[in-house]
């Protein structure tokens, strides 16, 4: 059983030896621990400081790309490495490397696919407390829209079993945290969440700006990831919301025309009544369209992660 730790950095030469001390070498049902860092275009010494500490592999991108790509490609280098479990962390030592045991038990008693590290932001002191409101009622809509509990949806100290990862497409270059909670529920894998313990904050997120920026742009990404699974579900639901009041409207015209001598004085709500109906007549043929593409979509996600088995099965082997 081998399991890569790997580690997206931009820029964390000073962050990164405390990162990399805290992971443990030897694991109880873990044959073989390796470490994978993942240089996202940085300008200071990343990549030199991650080989003098021994770690065991390196992937450094010429320019920065965001964090999305270079957590794809930490998914790719670890599966064509043999990785039976890929756990990610962060380079600015966010959270503690020894609770990599606790993460990946679950996986290796094969109760979980996924294991998501709950930081229990209530409890994190420097969490301000609109950060903490926002994280709280992001996860609980992003869980919604995933159909399953996960507390902490923007916690990045997850372990990933080898079937997870190859199924697991990332699609986003900012952050992978919410598209892989919507798309693993919808998907129907074994998802557990468990308490983790974080370190002091050692420097300001680099990923975001504020709070706010990181909640519009997981939740536009969550909804995109949402959309590719119930697309007919939200197009009927708008359509029938239009369709329904242009049903009202032109009732409330024939009303008037037929029971009272204003009828013509209410041709306007007659158009809009027309206006509405063809609308929601369209956004349902919409709908029927986007659900043909989300399957046909699927079928090529499902399609993609066979061809990547059979690629890294076979590496293998060699």
């Amino acid at each position: 059983m081998k399991l890569i730790v790997q580690i997206p950095c931009l820029n964390e030469e000073d962050t990164l030896p405390a990162t990399v001390q805290d992971i443990p070498r030897q694991i109880e049902g873990i044959d073989q621990v390796e470490i994978l860092v993942i240089d996202d275009g940085s300008t200071d010494r990343t990549s030199a400081v991650a080989r003098e500490l021994g770690v065991d592999h390196v992937v450094r991108f010429p320019r920065n790309r965001g964090l999305g790509h270079a957590f794809k490609a930490g998914f790719d280098t670890c599966l064509k490495l043999g990785a039976d479990i890929i756990v990610n962390t962060d380079g600015d030592n966010q959270y503690f490397g020894g609770d990599i045991a606790l993460l990946v038990k679950p996986i290796l008693e094969g109760r979980a696919d996924l294991v998501i590290g709950d930081r229990q932001t209530a409890a994190i002191g420097h969490f301000s407390p609109v950060k903490r409101f926002l994280q709280n009622a992001g996860s609980r809509v992003i869980s919604r829209m995933a159909g399953i509990q996960v507390p902490d949806v923007a916690s990045g100290f997850r372990a990933y079993s080898r079937q997870a990862a190859l199924s697991l497409s990332t699609f986003t270059n900012f952050d992978h945290t919410a598209e892989h909670v919507v798309k693993a529920g919808q998907d129907r894998l074994a998802v557990v969440c468990l308490p983790i313990r974080t370190n002091p904050k050692a420097r300001e997120s680099r990923l975001f700006s504020n709070i706010g920026e990181f909640v519009f742009k997981s939740g536009l990404i969550s909804l995109r990831t949402y959309a590719r699974y119930q697309a007919l579900r939200i197009f009927a639901l708008f359509g029938t919301l239009a369709f329904a009041g242009g049903l009202l409207l032109g009732l409330r015209f024939l009303c008037y025309f037929f029971l009272t001598d204003q009828g013509f004085t209410h041709i306007q709500s007659l158009i809009l009544a027309a206006i509405l109906l063809l609308a929601g007549f369209q956004m349902f043929l919409t709908g029927i369209v986007a659900d043909l593409i989300a399957t046909n979509r699927s079928m090529l996600e499902d399609t993609l992660a066979r061809v990547k088995k059979l690629e890294f099965d076979h590496q293998d082997q060699q």
